[in-house]
């Protein structure tokens, strides 16, 4: 099979997966399983995608579709705060730090292998259903109150968290430290990325040592 093939026969699964996922959470409950079924799709789908595609920036964009997947989760959660944080840190600075380490060293078309993806999504799949299953079976679940219906104040907002973060003794310092490690990392990923002027005269030069 060939590779335009290929692709077309992953993307139109992965739509029509997608498809029976939300319809399936509109049957079971309406509005709210369908904002959960397209979130875990991202999530999934991305992750997928980003193993799947050759391209780097096909394969950030699709792990930024799986970060902002899990964000929306955590929306539906009622966790404003890790939602912020999964977008502010995720995808605005190890996305980025990702994105600048790949595309900065030498692409290998011929690194992808089906047989080892397969295997590793199958693998990686049959442990996660494993321990969703241990879980499920061992976890009782606790409800304490239902869910918002948007008239009763939500403590945990966005501008709370705002606030918290610009406090001086709440988490701005460690705010401002994790900035400075991302910062730090993006540097180092540039330095340890970047091809030196001599490796471009030896590559120019041949293993002959003549130009070429």
């Amino acid at each position: 099979m060939s590779e335009v093939l290929l692709q077309r026969a992953f993307y139109g699964a992965l739509a029509f997966l997608t498809l029976v996922a939300l319809g399936a959470g509109a049957l079971s409950a309406g509005p709210a399983g369908i904002a959960f079924a397209l979130f875990a799709a991202l999530t999934l789908g991305g992750g997928v995608m980003c193993i799947w595609e050759r391209s780097v920036v096909r394969s950030a964009f699709a792990l930024m579709a799986t970060f902002g997947g899990i964000a929306g989760l955590f929306v539906l959660l009622e966790s404003d705060f890790l939602a912020m944080a999964q977008i502010l840190i995720y995808v605005g600075g190890i996305l980025v730090l990702i994105l600048f380490g790949v595309m900065l060293t030498p692409p290998d078309l011929k690194e992808r292998s089906l047989v080892r993806v397969g295997a590793g999504t199958f693998v990686v799949g049959a442990c996660t259903l494993w321990l969703a299953l241990q879980v499920a079976g061992s976890v009782h679940w606790a409800v304490t109150s239902a869910p918002r219906d948007g008239r009763t104040p939500n403590t945990g907002g966005a501008r709370e968290i705002g606030v918290g973060f610009l406090d001086a003794n709440g988490y701005v310092v460690a705010f401002e430290l994790a900035a400075v490690v991302l910062t730090v990392a993006l540097v180092a990923a540039v330095y340890i990325a970047r091809r030196k002027r001599s490796d471009l005269v030896t590559a120019a030069a041949g293993p002959g040592g003549r130009r070429v």
